[in-house]
């Protein structure tokens, strides 16, 4: 009997090995679910490895072209043997998957799991428009420790849409605001796309919008665009108008905290920068020294406290600090 049983293991173990849904290296009882591009790596050849298509890894990753660089980290499907205590719930969560997606990869007609069953674990799709990706914070959180930027980046713009404003989003209307976005850029300002590279909405989701490569343009100017990301946060943030939720106050924190990360900035004055504290004239900054006439309320006059520098060190840039404790804190 055992001597059968080695036999069964591993005539079973060679034909996981041969199947084209699984990675060479296959013998292991959990496959990693994440892909690191080398050298001379292209989609078609990364996608015939894993058993999926060029169009799912762009959909599963936020590509919006073919280009890969070195370095670069890619959801790939995996797969999983099921141990004791395996939920579908359980490990949707744990390998960046769904239920559902679990469930119609491998024709399952309940969640009902059996110890040493084998599943194909496919990565969930992120939600994508043209050139846009929209994701919620955790998303976009796993989408930017996955990239590799050539640029250099050490400046984080904050800026408010002021039109459109809370009143033009219903909810569901994400990427007819992106396009109407980069219509009015494009046609209206002479810009090559839609300016920012990130936007945020009411409830909460962000948008890439520009490639992170690419500098923002816009009013600004060159000086802080050059080194920039530009975030948009959709709404009229002055005094008196829209009332920012709480959704997108927890979403500005979080990227701007993200972005610190990835570029290895703290936040201050140098690292995180206001529109209004920048000359429309000069484009070279100002800070608090700029006459009403020659500088915008942008981010708002209500925008975290003010869109003074000291209102930013006094309310801003301590909750971007703490919010970046507590990522490093849950990646532990």
């Amino acid at each position: 009997m055992r001597k059968n049983a080695i036999i069964f293991i591993f005539i079973f173990n060679l034909l996981l090995l041969n199947s084209p849904d699984v990675p060479v290296h296959a013998a292991k009882r959990i496959f990693s679910n994440h892909y690191v591009v080398k050298a001379g790596d292209i989609l078609p050849v990364i996608a015939n490895k894993y058993g999926t298509t060029v169009d799912e890894l762009k959909l599963t990753n936020g590509l919006t072209s073919d280009s890969l660089k070195v370095g670069q980290q890619l959801f790939v499907p995996m797969m999983y043997e099921v141990v004791a205590g395996d939920t579908l719930e359980k490990i949707a969560s744990a390998y960046h998957s769904t239920v559902e997606l679990i469930k119609t990869t491998n024709s399952l007609a309940s969640t009902e799991l059996e110890i040493g069953q084998i599943l194909k674990i496919p990565p969930k799709r992120l939600t994508m428009q043209g050139q846009y990706i929209l994701m919620t914070r955790e998303e976009f959180r796993d989408w930017i420790f996955h990239q590799v930027f050539t640029r250099k980046i050490s400046l984080i713009q904050q800026h408010h849409t002021w039109l459109p404003s809370y009143k033009h989003f219903y909810g569901n209307n994400h990427f007819t605001m992106l396009k109407g976005m980069e219509t009015f850029h494009m046609r209206q300002m002479g810009w090559q796309n839609i300016a920012q590279n990130i936007t945020t909405f009411p409830d909460g989701k962000i948008a890439v919008c520009r490639p992170f490569d690419v500098a923002p343009d816009g009013t600004i100017g060159p000086a802080a665009n050059a080194v920039g990301i530009a975030i948009e946060n959709i709404g009229n943030f002055d005094i008196g108008q829209d009332v920012m939720t709480a959704e997108q106050k927890e979403t500005i924190v979080y990227v701007t905290a993200l972005l610190c990360m990835k570029f290895g900035l703290a936040p201050s004055i140098e690292s995180i920068t206001y529109h209004h504290w920048w000359s429309l004239k000069t484009k070279q900054r100002v800070l608090d020294n700029g006459p009403a006439y020659d500088v915008k309320t942008c981010p708002g006059t209500g925008f975290f406290g003010g869109n003074t520098t000291q209102s930013a060190v006094n309310f801003f840039y301590p909750l971007v600090a703490q919010k970046m404790r507590e990522i490093r804190a849950s990646m532990r």
